[in-house]
């Protein structure tokens, strides 16, 4: 569960930290006031999407931090090698930065954006009012149905022979072709292939080639270098080389150093510039004999860089990237002359292997309307019990159109219908749900896909809009029986939801040294009391409606403590 939010420079948030309880959260406050504020920084610290202009005006950074405690197993912890400490807690941190740059770290541990939002989505699910469209939308429903049914793995596994099929399908398409574009085909390739099999190319050729014209172009300047360091080293008849001068010197020294040690010392120097200069000397030598410059050499080679240039124009940029154009070529110009074999192979494996994905698709829809039935009437009772009790809810099968009735899906269609009043015909959600009709009704499929989830917390932002009276309190119970097995944060404006809350805080902006703030706190009994009567009867507040709220709260206390304590809180005022 998250036991502790901290904030830093968030929008209107100059500073906050939140403490919230296991059970059921509640965050209320004025329109404006930074309520969806806290819900964003939730969503920012788990990896979600964030703006610069999420961060406090005149602030360099914003940060972000969210403790978790009794954290589940999860298999994330496992493949990135870290997880909760010893007493299973976890603290995740996010720094927001005005360069665009996220700081992200795992008790203590810098981690990736990414691997933040990975873990973020198995530790935290976050509702916002966007759900609801996603509810109307029919695209999403068989999500929501396989979700529901646990029934991703085997979606999975119909999808990889589905998409088995369409590739076969695709390569016998680009197979196919009438026999005047095979002969134009044919025609092409043939050439291409002769000209780059003419031209003789091997790897790394071009870079060869340049390197020796740059040789040819300067071939004078290189052999008057090489002979002058040739006759300075060796000498002339007339006159004596560096090295002829060095073993005379050497000679001196050797002689000298009978008498002086220093004289020696300086002569073994010489003996070594000697050996030196003799390595050096027969290397020149080698260069001198082994420089070969034939008159017509440049021009040979110009002709040939000049071959490989028209060739890259049309073949790729380097000698390596045409062959493997002539490769490719090759093995088109054998399937096109043997398309029709290969044609018929690959309708033998295109028939095998839609039997193979129309079975998993069976397999797959069956699973699916077993789940459909079960949604069905796990839907309806959560309806009932959200004083929604006339409304009939229904999944609709129908199969995928097209030739084999099957897409990466599954062979269904499959779309949410709902009749609001009895007597009228089941139709789609988003022909009849009304506002408030469809709030219940998305949290109906929350709480009842929730189930499944290892998640052990939910936020909830705003998602009771359009809904009041009698269904407000339906609502309020619904979410704090949620709360009995899942912690629960909310966003709400009703009074009837923020009594019902183990915690609930207040969310108040104002305004110190020309700057707005928002501050969050935690409220007591009696400022819950004046809270709701706020939420009840606007800003003025009697009472009336102080008195109204303390049975609100009397009433919430008594329903959160279970039917066996009812009529004693209720007796005792409490």
């Amino acid at each position: 569960m998250l036991s502790l939010l901290h904030i830093e420079n968030i929008a209107v948030i100059e500073s906050a930290d939140i403490q919230f309880d296991q059970g059921f959260n509640v965050l209320t406050g004025e329109t404006g006031a930074g309520k969806s504020i806290v819900v964003d920084a939730i969503g920012a610290v788990l990896g979600g999407r964030t703006s610069r202009d999420l961060i406090r005006t005149g602030a360099k950074s914003a940060l972000v931090s969210a403790s978790f405690q009794d954290v589940p197993a999860l298999d994330w912890f496992q493949d990135n090698g870290m997880g909760p400490d010893e007493d299973g807690a976890l603290l995740l941190q996010r720094e927001i930065r005005r360069d665009g740059k996220n700081l992200c770290r795992l008790n203590g541990r810098p981690i990736t954006l990414a691997q933040l939002r990975e873990l973020g989505r198995q530790l935290l699910n976050i509702h916002g009012q966007h759900d609801g469209q996603q509810l109307l939308d029919p695209a999403c429903h068989l999500t929501y149905l396989d979700k529901y049914g646990e029934l991703e793995a085997a979606a999975a596994d119909y999808s990889q022979a589905f998409r088995k099929a369409a590739a076969l399908k695709h390569q016998i398409n680009g197979l196919r072709m009438d026999e005047a574009e095979k002969a134009r085909r044919i025609d092409a390739l043939t050439y291409q292939i002769e000209e780059l099999e003419r031209a003789n190319l091997h790897p790394g050729e071009d870079e060869e080639l340049a390197e020796r014209r740059t040789l040819l172009r300067n071939a004078g300047k290189l052999m008057a270098s090489i002979e002058t360091a040739f006759v300075s080293l060796y000498g002339t008849e007339e006159t004596d080389g560096a090295i002829s001068m060095v073993e005379q010197a050497e000679s001196a020294l050797a002689h000298g150093g009978q008498y002086s040690d220093e004289l020696g010392e300086l002569g073994d120097k010489l003996t070594e510039l000697r050996f030196l200069l003799s390595d050096v000397a027969e290397r020149v030598q080698d260069k001198r004999e082994g420089l070969d410059v034939t008159p017509d050499e440049l021009d040979q080679l110009e002709s040939r860089l000049d071959l490989i240039y028209r060739l890259r124009k049309k073949y790729g940029s380097t000698v390596e990237e045409m062959l493997d154009y002539l490769a490719k070529c090759k093995a088109e110009l054998e399937e096109i002359q043997c398309s029709s074999d290969r044609i018929e192979q690959l309708t033998q494996m295109l028939v095998g292997a839609l039997r193979e994905a129309a079975a998993r698709g069976k397999k797959l829809s069956q699973l699916r309307k077993q789940c459909a039935r079960s949604l069905e009437t796990r839907i309806q009772k959560e309806l009932s019990d959200l004083d929604m009790p006339k409304v009939r809810f229904h999944v609709e099968f129908a199969p995928k159109p097209g030739a084999f009735h099957m897409d990466e899906t599954g062979m269904d269609d499959v779309q949410f219908l709902m009749s609001a009043n009895v007597g009228e015909a089941l139709k789609p959600i988003h022909k009849i749900a009304s506002g408030g009709e469809l709030a219940r009704i998305m949290l109906a499929l929350k709480n009842v896909l929730a189930e499944n989830e290892l998640i052990t917390t939910l936020v909830f932002d705003e998602v009771d809009t359009g809904v009041s009276g009698r269904a407000a309190s339906k609502v309020a119970r619904k979410m704090a029986d949620v709360a009995r097995r899942k912690q629960v944060l909310t966003v709400t404006h009703l009074p009837q939801i923020a009594a019902m809350a183990d915690a609930h805080f207040s969310v108040e902006k104002g305004e110190k040294d020309g700057r707005t703030f928002t501050v969050v706190e935690r409220l007591s009994v009696e400022r819950r009391k004046e809270e709701l009567a706020r939420l009840t009867g606007g800003s003025v507040v009697t009472a009336a409606t102080l008195e109204s709220a303390g049975e609100l709260l009397r009433e919430s206390e008594a329903y959160r403590s279970g039917p066996r304590l009812t009529e004693e809180l209720l007796k005792k005022g409490a």
